[in-house]
């Protein structure tokens, strides 16, 4: 178990390395004052690459700490699933309030 959650740390890590390049990407096209349409597309592809991180690591929360020693119940493993794709698709965003 343990090579396992050290494998699943490297991989996030090596994740959160390539976002970090994508920031720093994003800030260089900025200050080299490139197109709004090349800019907000690594801006889409950084917040993607995190959103996959927050859920790789709520889907590791869930899986060794929430459920860690509980008896696989399938009721459990299908609410770990519609949280994962909740977590994945995001809540619905709500209109902007009127002033």
């Amino acid at each position: 178990m343990a090579q396992e959650t050290r494998t699943d740390t490297e991989a996030l890590l090596s994740r959160l390395r390539r976002i970090e390049g994508q920031i720093r990407g994003i800030h260089r096209m900025m200050s080299e004052d490139r197109m709004c349409e090349d800019v907000l597309t690594q801006l889409m592809a950084a917040r993607s690459g995190l959103d996959q991180v927050g859920l790789l690591i709520m889907d590791q929360h869930v899986e060794n700490c929430l459920l860690a020693g509980l008896p696989a119940d399938e009721g459990l493993r299908k609410l770990q699933a519609a949280l994962r794709m909740w977590l994945r698709f995001g809540a619905p965003t709500l209109p902007p309030a009127e002033s």
